[in-house]
């Protein structure tokens, strides 16, 4: 089932589909079906739909009934760009978690040309890369950079260039002028792209990095690359697993807890539990509280939490202290409070490998910041608020297994303490001001 039907309460609250634009003008849908028919689907019969960066629209997703009609075989991505003001918009379904930062550099790096070329027309295309389908991992490492293949329905493009080579025609050939059926198709031209000396419609810049990234081919795998090994993070079940380029690519198992961390903080990608930065976020504070919320969802999976505050917490964690210390992970988290207000940090070493990604945060100014506290966040699902954050695929996939009762309370606290501020939560919780 998708995403978008397993709640309309996620829906309703923008915590999925959120931000997105609206398309409700006619010539806009007109263009997007012309996109659409170039890419061989059916146009949609919508007045109004929503989009992504990407041009991806649940609506028009729902309408069709397929999820990938902008990401065929989850590789290649598709992209339809109305206007400009997509590359403010969030992406909201892709197979790769860079596929946003993606578009960002090619939006940002030809803001001129497209902010030309969507007055008359609607700009489509491909993020190509050098497969055409994933079958294993050696395919994945095998994308170093992908190519944006950038086509437009009136095919403004095509005409732009002609004219260019025209234009280069009449300045080097002296009786060029002479020729007035080159002249009268170039009167033709001008007439759809304008003057081309001051327009700039031809993307300069389509050939982008492919970096660090999260798919979700084989279960979800990572790829971290650092300048002398490549980093695969997946499970060992995935096909090509430690056998595609065993010389420069490390695997590590999703499951190997203690590897994982060992990989994040020796690739210096973490920041450890240091008074410096623990005391005034109020992470382990926050864990603790998603660590008792979760506790009260297993032990109570229909209860009502909607008036529930920090003094109702307390007296519940007093009432059920044989279940807390069962657990041990909130008696953890005191423990090490305890230790960095006296020590100024935890001795990292004596603490078990799972409980360390309580205990950590990515490096905010590393360039895999966000990559990494998604990681993390797949070490500590009771967190929902990280998940939510860094991690809405798997997100989403928790949520669709929880009772009513707790799908309301997530919403709620979400609502409250992230939608609330996302800027000041991110900076105060991880560090990140962007």
């Amino acid at each position: 089932m998708s995403p978008a039907r397993k709640s309309d309460l996620l829906r309703d609250n923008e915590l999925i589909y959120g931000r997105l634009l609206t398309i409700d003008e006619p010539h806009l849908i007109q263009r997007y079906n012309k996109a659409l028919a170039a890419f061989g689907k059916k146009p949609t019969k919508l007045e109004s739909f929503e989009i992504d960066r990407t041009g991806f629209s649940p609506q028009v997703a729902e309408e069709c009934g397929d999820y990938d009609y902008l990401d065929p075989n989850e590789v290649n991505r598709r992209f339809i760009i109305l206007t400009p003001s997509q590359i403010d918009l969030p992406v909201v379904h892709t197979a790769f978690s860079n596929t946003s930062q993606l578009m960002f550099e090619f939006m940002t790096s030809n803001q001129r040309a497209i902010d030309a070329l969507t007055i008359k027309d609607v700009i489509y295309g491909e993020i190509e890369d050098s497969v055409p389908k994933v079958n294993d991992i050696e395919d994945l490492l095998s994308i170093n950079q992908v190519e944006f293949k950038v086509l437009s329905a009136e095919d403004v493009l095509g005409k732009a260039a002609e004219l260019g080579k025209l234009v280069d025609r009449l300045k080097q050939e002296p009786d060029a002028w002479r020729d007035d059926a080159m002249l009268t198709r170039m009167v033709e031209l001008a007439k759809v792209c304008g003057d081309i000396r001051e327009n700039a419609l031809v993307p300069d810049q389509v050939i982008f990095r492919h970096n660090a990234y999260w798919t979700s081919h084989f279960g979800g795998l990572y790829v971290f690359v650092d300048p002398d090994m490549t980093t695969v993070i997946g499970d060992p079940a995935a096909p090509g697993f430690r056998r595609s380029r065993p010389w420069q690519v490390s695997y590590l198992s999703i499951k190997d807890a203690d590897k994982v961390f060992k990989f994040l903080a020796t690739t210096g990608r973490i920041e450890l539990p240091r008074a410096s930065w623990i005391e005034a976020s109020g992470y382990l504070e926050h864990r603790a509280e998603m660590i008792v919320r979760a506790l009260i969802r297993d032990a109570e999976p229909d209860r009502n939490l909607t008036d529930v505050d920090k003094v109702w917490l307390q007296a519940w964690i007093q009432n059920h202290a044989d279940l807390i210390t069962k657990d041990g992970n909130f008696p953890f988290l005191n423990a090490a409070k305890r230790e960095i207000a006296q020590l100024g940090q935890l001795r990292i070493d004596d603490v078990s490998p799972q409980q360390r990604f309580l205990v950590i945060r990515a490096k905010p100014d590393h360039p895999d910041a966000w990559l990494t506290n998604r990681l993390i966040s797949d070490f500590v699902p009771t967190d929902f608020v990280s998940r939510y954050i860094f991690n809405k695929d798997g997100f989403y996939k928790d949520y669709g297994g929880f009772s009513d009762a707790w799908r309301s309370h997530i919403v709620d606290v979400l609502k409250t303490t992230y939608l609330k501020d996302k800027v000041a939560l991110r900076t105060r919780l991880y560090g990140l001001t962007d």
